[in-house]
């Protein structure tokens, strides 16, 4: 029974508290490091995944026996080994099971193990299973305490391997992820034949280059196959330790049939997905994309896939194009992701960041210590059983004086020494003799003892060759290495697609990988030698391996349009001018679906900012805005893509209600001066000057450019420069002049809230925040269709937080100000009714007004109609 502690009588040890967290909290972290969470180099296996194997080992559930419950493999694993939650150490037998998790399962199962679905496996008192081969013959043949060291278990009562003596990198074969404390592992699967052909090299060449190692192999090969589409996440993952992988689903365009006859459909078929993506998952976000708008073409979605293998289909509308809608399934889904390798294992039980090169090369150590272990083992056994098989051989020889003797002594230990003195043998050759059955007197079994000491003699001589040269010893694990490949190895699943990332441009360069050949210097090189066929245009070689370099691509001038329902499209500014709107009409009135609300002119090298409305502003390139003929723009026929679709997804996840605008501003951050600033209002009235250099470090991921409380949200944004007015507006006709200074409005930083502009009444909005000259004039329209302009100088300069003065006599008591527009001569303003009809006028046609005219009546709209949306360029 155990003694109780007295704690009122025993001694006390006074520490400080920070001493005792830190000490604590270091051994709490090496035992998840150690312990838990970390594979080990040599054998690829957590302790979990070690000592569920060890426990079916010890169960004798080899391959070629009946499967046997999981329940009972987990509990003899938690009773004799891991002293843990029976549901972790059924979750990691059942990822050792998965296809679709291990590229080469340890373990193989009887049951419902679940799904890429992400489907749970059926409870381990339903399940079955057993060792699989590779798993059996690559971790478990050669296990033995002579072999690799053993342990106590936690309790010690049993005894359990160290590590187990693998004859293959597991942790390369079936890769391992884990958290651990301040670190984590994410190694990817390989294909076998791959790893060993390098292993091979290594062993003939321990200097090798990262070149010829990297050509053997060449990337990871995930179980669910997929593409990988650039080498530089692989070669940053293989000699730093840790890189980014991008890899994308497979996907073809095919022609589906309808059901409706012989009519077909043009669909797009994903038979492929990345690793570790799960296919419900993707297709619901798919789904919730396409019911937002966010990707636009997709008429049906639907999952037909069975047990051959992954097959969604994807139909779409007859005007979409194929091409874009699966460039917009590849951005904003996770159809193409990456994959973040950190290649971290424990080497000699710390843990490590490694190589390739450095991970083969601790494999190759521990597999060599193995064998010499094994080999001398293998020795010492031939050598006491030669030992023994010489001794019978000298009895047989001394036959009667071994019978005298045996006549003669009056018991066992008496004959035993005298087999020792008289016939010289040792003492476990004494007891072999005594122990020696009548039989081994025929003829017949001293030829058979003398054939097996031939053989002995043999092994013992090839042993000893093999311990006292390792070139012979190494030529062995070759020999070993190529019987494991030709018996486990299969074709590679996932698709490297050579591309290489251009200096001057975003998108790829696609390089084929036919066996072909690239011209550089009027000299062919071979496929071999990395040369590579490049499909893309402006690409000079720069040198015949890797080394690809863009030319710069041709300056354009371009037009960029954006439209009232969130599309943009860029047109060659060639030309454009005859298709623009003719604004020399007084009024003009179409029936449309979507209308364009502002127009850009820039170059194909500039870089447009977007402004979204959580306050973060997102750089693109003009030259990726999808282009379109000046003939299809007149023709309709080409309406541009979702801009949403070409920001990344990170910035449309925090806009939960489809419905709202997510883009509230646009403009060409190259051809802003450096003297313009960011002018932005927020719904709430709070407003905030931003310097345009502060936007000089823009990311793709995209910065902040205002602090945002969660009730507030950036609504409107213009550019201005000192001197110029900054003119807000309410739905209650009232006006705020402020003038662009530094007291007026002075400068903030990034990470700022802004000030309050002014403050709104009960049912009051902002409706309208414009900048402008000192000179310029105003136009003012409500929802009833009065408009009027006035001139900035009839507003008196304000300071912040003032309430403005109002300058709309409002006819109708149930009207209110829908919008303002800085006016000019060369300025269209559209109008959109609740109706969805579109009204277009010339801002300066409209008549000056004072500020305390009603206004008058620019359009005729119907006994409900009312304008809700004015916008001007």
């Amino acid at each position: 029974m155990a003694k109780k502690l007295n704690l009122l009588s025993g001694k006390v040890i006074t520490t400080s508290l920070h001493t005792e967290m830190q000490q604590s909290y270091l051994e709490y972290a090496m035992s998840v490091i150690v312990g838990r969470a970390l594979p080990d180099v040599r054998d690829g296996q957590k302790p979990v995944h070690r000592r569920i194997i060890y426990a079916m080992h010890e169960l004798g559930l080899t391959p070629d026996r009946p499967f046997r419950k999981c329940a009972r493999v987990v509990g003899d694993v938690l009773g004799k080994y891991h002293p843990h939650g029976d549901q972790a150490v059924y979750d990691a037998m059942v990822r050792m099971i998965q296809n679709f998790s291990s590229r080469y399962p340890l373990l193989d199962g009887h049951g419902n193990f679940g799904s890429i679905d992400n489907d749970p496996a059926a409870a381990m008192r339903y399940t079955e299973s057993r060792l699989a081969s590779i798993g059996n013959e690559g971790l478990l043949t050669q296990i033995s305490e002579a072999i690799v060291d053993f342990t106590n278990n936690f309790d010690g009562s049993q005894q359990e391997p160290k590590v187990l003596p693998a004859q293959l990198p597991f942790l390369l074969l079936n890769g391992s992820s884990g958290i651990a404390v301040g670190m984590a592992t994410n190694v990817p699967p390989h294909n076998l034949g791959e790893v060993v052909d390098g292993l091979i090299a290594l062993i003939d060449n321990p200097n090798i280059s990262d070149q010829k190692l990297f050509e053997l192999i060449p990337g990871p090969d995930f179980p669910t196959g997929g593409e990988i589409v650039s080498t530089d996440g692989i070669i940053d993952t293989y000699t730093k330790g840790r890189g980014s992988i991008p890899m994308r689903g497979v996907a073809t365009i095919e022609q589906v049939p309808t059901g409706r006859g012989r009519r077909t459909k043009t669909a797009i078929v994903v038979t492929e997905l990345p690793f570790q993506v799960n296919k419900a998952g993707w297709i619901e976000k798919t789904a919730d994309l396409v019911n937002a708008g966010k990707i636009e073409g997709i008429a049906d979605l639907r999952d037909e896939s069975d047990r051959s293998g992954i097959r969604v289909v994807i139909e779409l509308k007859r005007e979409a194009d194929p091409s874009v809608v699966l460039h917009h399934l590849y951005r904003n889904t996770d159809l193409l992701s990456k994959f973040g390798a950190i290649m971290l294992a424990l080497v000699n039980g710390q843990p490590q960041q490694l190589s390739l090169r450095t991970l083969l090369q601790e494999f190759l150590n521990f597999r060599e210590e193995t064998l010499t272990r094994h080999y001398t083992h293998e020795l010492q056994i031939a050598q006491a059983r030669s030992h023994i098989v010489a001794g019978l051989l000298t009895a047989l020889k001394e036959l009667d004086r071994v019978i005298d003797i045996l006549r003669n002594a009056p018991d066992g230990n008496t004959a035993k020494v005298s087999f020792q003195e008289s016939l010289g043998l040792s003492e476990n050759q004494a007891d072999a003799i005594l122990a020696m059955p009548m039989r081994r007197l025929t003829g017949l079994e001293k030829q058979k003892l003398e054939e097996e000491h031939e053989q002995l003699m043999g092994k013992i001589q090839e042993l000893e060759n093999l311990l006292g040269d390792r070139h012979q010893l190494l030529k062995a694990l070759k020999k070993e290495l190529r019987t494991l490949k030709r018996k486990y190895n299969d074709p590679r699943r996932t698709r490297i697609i050579d591309q290489i990332k251009l200096k001057n441009a975003d998108d790829f360069a696609s390089i084929s990988q036919q066996k072909k050949y690239l011209e550089a210097g009027n000299k062919e090189i071979d496929i071999k030698t990395k040369g590579r066929v490049i499909k893309s245009k402006n690409i000079t070689v720069k040198s015949p391996i890797l080394t690809l370099e863009a030319a710069p691509p041709p300056t354009e001038k371009v037009v960029i349009e954006f439209s009232h329902r969130g599309y943009v499209r860029r047109i060659p500014a060639k030309g454009f001018e005859k298709y623009k709107i003719d604004k020399k009409s007084h009024i003009t009135m179409e029936n449309s679906e979507d209308f364009t609300t502002n127009i850009i002119e820039a170059t194909t090298d500039k870089t447009l900012v977007l402004l979204t409305r959580t306050g973060k502003a997102y750089p693109l390139k003009v030259n990726n805005i999808p282009s379109a003929s000046n003939r299809s723009t007149i023709r309709n026929e080409n309406k541009g893509v979702p801009l949403v679709t070409l920001l990344p997804p990170s910035a449309t996840k925090e806009i939960t209600d489809a419905r709202k605008e997510i883009i509230i501003g646009q403009f060409i951050l190259n051809e802003a001066k450096e003297n313009k600033d960011l002018i932005m209002l927020t719904q709430n009235g709070k407003i905030k000057r931003l310097c345009l250099s502060d936007l000089s470090d823009m990311r793709n991921r995209g910065v902040t450019v205002i602090k945002l409380k969660e009730d507030d949200e950036l609504r409107y944004v213009s550019l201005g420069k000192t001197g110029e007015q900054v003119v807000l507006a309410t739905s209650g006709g009232r006006l705020l002049r402020l003038q662009i200074d530094d007291e007026k409005l002075p400068l903030m930083g990034r990470a700022a809230q802004g000030s309050q502009a002014t403050r709104l009444r009960k049912q009051e909005e902002l409706v309208g925040c414009v900048t402008l000259d000192i000179g310029s004039n105003l136009l003012l329209v409500s929802q009833h269709s009065y408009g009027k302009q006035i001139p900035v100088t009839a507003l008196r300069v304000a300071n912040r937080g003032g309430i403005g003065q109002n300058v709309f006599q409002f006819t109708r008591q149930d009207d209110i100000l829908a919008g303002i527009v800085a006016s000019s001569s060369n300025v269209l303003v559209q109008v959109l009714t609740t109706d969805g009809r579109v009204f277009g006028m010339i801002a300066d046609r409209v008549k000056v007004d004072q500020q305390d005219d009603h206004g008058h009546r620019l359009l005729k709209l119907g006994a409900k109609e009312k304008i809700i949306k004015v916008v001007g360029y």
